[in-house]
């Protein structure tokens, strides 16, 4: 009888995010909560198994990630547009701790963004590796075709309340007037 592997992972602020010079970096930024109130997504994936597939997607494609956490907001598009300014290639992912995802780049307005996921409910661990390999692609000067991105009418009445509920937890974890912080990210293994 086999039993499942499932991936762990241990999120280490290591102080306050500062301006990448790298330009292949492409910055993660994830939720106030992200790892630490909440552990999983709208649909009870596991952050360890999203973030691991979003950095090897950006490492597939010579990327280069780096996460970090947004104490300040917990609004998405505002955690990607301070993700892109940090970056070295202007380049960023907001992810909020419920599994929404936007793709940004710094000269664009906060509220622009190269590729939005907003149905966090419908987005597979497949999804997230392909945000990540788009993201390094536009990092590295490419323009990547954009990632299906799948709609179903009846996600919002359905999450609606709980995707409620789970940004008031995010927005709970945000320490105003706090600059975003780096994060180391150890994975590791667990059967």
């Amino acid at each position: 009888m086999s039993t499942a592997l499932s991936i762990e992972m241990q999120l280490t602020e290591t102080g306050f995010a500062s301006k990448g010079t790298n330009p292949k970096e492409v910055i993660v930024a994830i939720g106030p909560a992200f790892g630490k109130e909440m552990n999983k997504t709208i649909v009870k994936v596991a952050h360890a198994s999203v973030l691991r597939e979003i950095l090897s997607g950006i490492e597939e494609q010579g990327a280069v990630p780096r996460v970090i956490r947004s104490l300040g907001t917990a609004d998405l598009a505002f955690m990607a547009h301070g993700g892109a300014q940090l970056s070295g290639s202007g380049i960023s992912i907001g992810l909020q701790s419920r599994g929404t995802a936007v793709i940004h780049q710094r000269d664009l307005d906060p509220l622009t963004n190269l590729e939005l996921f907003p149905q966090s409910p419908l987005i597979s661990l497949e999804m997230y590796r392909a945000i990540g390999r788009n993201a390094a692609m536009y990092a590295i000067g490419e323009s990547p075709n954009p990632v299906p991105v799948l709609n179903d009418e009846m996600t919002r009445p359905k999450y609606q309340a709980a995707a409620a509920l789970l940004y008031l937890k995010e927005c709970q974890a945000r320490i105003p007037d706090k600059k975003p912080v780096e994060i180391n990210v150890d994975f590791s293994i667990k059967d």
